[in-house]
């Protein structure tokens, strides 16, 4: 299916153009983005204990998940989670805020676990203003990433042909990656709210990670769209669309090799890295969408806009004399 596009004809080649139907690409972008930003708007993202405060025990010796979170169920401990690592296992939960007894059941939590011949290794408390820094920070690096991000395209593609505007490529670039980022963030809203699954440093290392990904791919179609155009005379429209063809077998086998590995780790990895695995796949199948099917097609829209702006026949005032 991929080299179709490679192996067929030229009216075959033609009859696949992305950037004349890119108002089918938004609408389907708006038909997945909207229900995800409703999901963060009304439900919001179930924060882990990294963000809003906890405890964390690390134990040694071999462990039974379930006997664990049994345990933890039995001491009152709120969503415990459990990450094994060989003999050393973290345990991340929340004790309840509403109970005086906290330090007791602490030591009943300990005891229990000492009892199943597991050894405390050590024991440390995330406190609210700690894990609100963290979220300040993940923001902040968002946004700071983002802003490197324009600057750094915008440098970069400054010697397009006149005509073109250097400034498009990178905001056009944030666009497609904050359209990965939100499409991950409202899929774990929705998963937050009805599978109770926590988004913790672990989902934003995971988003950073895909939004590396995503301006990757888009670079490589973007350098392509500015080699053409110093090469190639025609109209903006055909010469992206002609750039897209020629990158898209690369990006598609590309992007399939690294879903594929990620989907085998989704189902066969680790309980501890499940969510993280599963926010890397939504993000590169999201990524793979939006480098080609919207980055794209926004760089064309933006250029359409400026140039039938600047093509508006300027009103001159008229001088009293």
């Amino acid at each position: 299916m991929i080299n179709f596009l490679r192996r067929g004809s030229k009216n075959n080649v033609e009859a696949f153009n992305i950037i004349a139907h890119r108002r089918r690409w938004y609408t389907l972008s708006l038909v997945i983005l909207i229900p995800c930003m409703v999901a963060l708007i009304v439900f919001g993202l179930r924060l882990g204990i990294d963000f809003t405060g906890g405890s964390v025990i690390e134990v040694q010796g071999q462990t039974d998940r379930e006997v664990i979170l049994q345990v933890a169920s039995n001491s009152k401990l709120e969503n415990p989670i459990i990450t094994s690592s060989g003999d050393s296992t973290l345990i991340r939960y929340r004790l309840p805020g509403d109970d005086s007894n906290q330090e007791e059941l602490q030591k009943q939590f300990e005891g229990q676990l000492q009892g199943m011949g597991l050894s405390i290794v050590s024991f440390n408390q995330v406190g609210p203003s700690v894990s609100s820094d963290l979220g300040k920070n993940a923001l902040i690096s968002i946004g700071l990433m983002s802003l490197a991000i324009i600057i750094y395209m915008t440098f970069v593609f400054r010697k397009v042909p006149k005509g073109v505007s250097a400034l498009s490529f990178g905001v056009t670039a944030i666009q497609a990656l904050l359209h990965d980022a939100l499409f991950v963030l409202g899929v774990f809203a929705i998963l937050g709210e009805f599978a109770g699954i926590e988004v913790d440093t672990y989902i934003v290392t995971a988003i950073l990670t895909v939004i590396g990904f995503s301006v990757h791919d888009t670079i490589v179609v973007f350098d392509r769209i500015r080699e053409n155009l110093s090469k190639t005379e025609g109209k903006f429209e055909e010469i992206v669309n002609t750039s897209l063809q020629e990158t898209l077998v690369r990006s598609l086998n590309t992007s399939l090799v690294v879903i594929l590995v990620l989907f085998a780790l989704f189902l066969f990895g680790g309980e501890s890295t499940k969510y993280f695995v599963l926010a890397l796949l939504l993000g590169m199948v999201s990524g793979t969408y939006s480098s080609i099917f919207v980055a794209s097609p926004l760089l064309v829209t933006w250029h359409n806009v400026v140039e039938k702006h600047q093509s508006k026949p300027q009103k001159t005032k008229k001088v009293r004399k």
